[in-house]
């Protein structure tokens, strides 16, 4: 599957960090993880710390799919309101699913900070704005409902908003519990950093047949190699759906732009990620070079090619939109290009075995909260490897 266009900035900006070479031997391991990008990356860097002998291969090369194209907003905040979240699962789930997000984002910091990275991961705050004034009600209710939660949240009213960072909205919640992250070069900087631990790493190589078998798996490589292995987890995101027998999860198409690097970015605006109400809900953020990335526009994904073709259209909609939000802000496109990304029913991600797959886990964190859920999944599948039970394996299980 073509998961992005070409050019995205992460992969201009950073170029080529790591190179690795295909896999041209028969081995055998205890864990095979399939998918090199910051999801594979960070269940890589959770298996090696538990001791499990642990093989990674990817059929790009590493983190050049979705990990390349990604926004890279760190919230903890689902893509369903905790209220209505909460009517879907019950209120139990609902909270812990958002508490789990919360406490992912300092959890991403302290690896981050483990391997020394220098991957621009910052705090932020985050805005959930109004994008009309039919929105406000609602949104009220959602804050209220995190506020007896437990989250560090704020009202914001229309002036407060438009004094503090030069919006245009008639309300919204802020946030403390938030972050940013260049993902392509943390996933590049996990990897190597497992690497010098006993990780083996593979790009250029797909997988081709896997065979399951009641105490292992047998896998055959486009490269003509055999991998045994104890276990296998999949980290292969949206294309995981041209694997998975039943229909988990609705394709997107979503547009991103990167402005020229400016001068005089309010610090307020620096320091915070944000995202309204809409549907398809607009987002943005700036990068520790100055840019500020908007992204949204989104559609239903049907193929790469059409995706692409409307790259200009959105492009040109997306700049009228920060125009009009933001119009003290200069605001230059520098950078365009798209990528595919799911929905669940639910906003949740899939983690955990799936029936139809012996020996098998599948860390598939969809929506916006794609990299917080990596950070989750890592450490609860982990923890299945060890026949440990986490509550939240209930929430995120196939079949739901």
């Amino acid at each position: 599957m073509n998961i992005r266009s070409n050019e995205p900035y992460w992969l201009i900006n950073n170029g080529i960090l790591n190179s690795y070479p295909s896999l041209q031997a028969d081995t055998d391991c205890d864990v095979l993880i399939v998918g090199a990008g910051i999801t594979g990356a960070l269940m890589a860097n959770a298996c090696i710390k538990a001791g499990f002998r642990t093989l990674i291969i990817d059929k790009r090369e590493v983190a050049n799919g979705s990990t390349s194209a990604t926004t890279a907003m760190l919230q903890y905040e689902i893509d369903v309101p905790l209220y209505q979240l909460a009517k879907l699962i019950g209120e139990i789930g609902a909270v812990a699913s958002y508490k789990a997000c919360r406490d992912s984002i300092d959890t991403l910091g302290k690896i981050a900070a483990e391997i020394k990275s220098d991957n621009e991961f910052m705090k932020k705050e985050s805005l959930y704005f109004a994008s009309s004034s039919k929105d406000v009600k609602w949104l009220k209710t959602e804050f209220e409902r995190r506020e007896k939660a437990g989250f560090e949240v704020c009202w914001l009213g229309q002036e407060q908003i438009r004094r503090t960072y030069g919006l245009k909205s008639e309300g919204g919640i802020l946030s403390k519990d938030g972050g940013s992250v260049d993902a392509f070069r943390l996933a590049h900087q996990l990897l190597n950093h497992n690497q010098n631990k006993g990780l083996e790493i593979y790009d250029k190589t797909e997988l081709k047949t896997v065979k399951y078998f009641e105490d292992q798996v047998l896998v055959e490589t486009s490269t003509n190699a055999k991998i045994r292995a104890k276990k296998i987890i999949y980290c292969t995101g949206y294309e995981s759906t041209q694997i998975i027998p039943e229909k988990i999860v609705k394709l997107k198409s979503t547009y991103a732009v990167v402005s020229e690097r400016m001068k005089n970015i309010p610090s307020a605006v620096k320091n915070t990620l944000f995202w309204n109400t809409a549907h398809p809900y607009l987002y943005m953020r700036t990068t520790a070079d100055h840019r500020l990335l908007v992204g949204g526009e989104d559609e239903n994904f049907k193929n790469a090619l059409l995706r692409d073709a409307l790259l200009g259209q959105k492009e040109e909609k997306l700049s009228k939109a920060i125009k009009k939000l933001m119009p003290e802000i200069d605001f230059i496109t520098d950078f365009t290009w798209s990528g595919t990304f799911g929905e669940t029913k639910d906003g949740l991600p899939y983690i955990g075995p799936h029936p139809k797959f012996p020996n098998t886990y599948f860390c598939l964190g969809f929506g916006g909260n794609g990299i917080t859920f990596s950070v989750i999944g890592a450490d609860m599948i982990t923890g299945m490897l060890q026949n440990e039970v986490d509550p939240l394996a209930y929430f995120f299980r196939f079949g739901r």
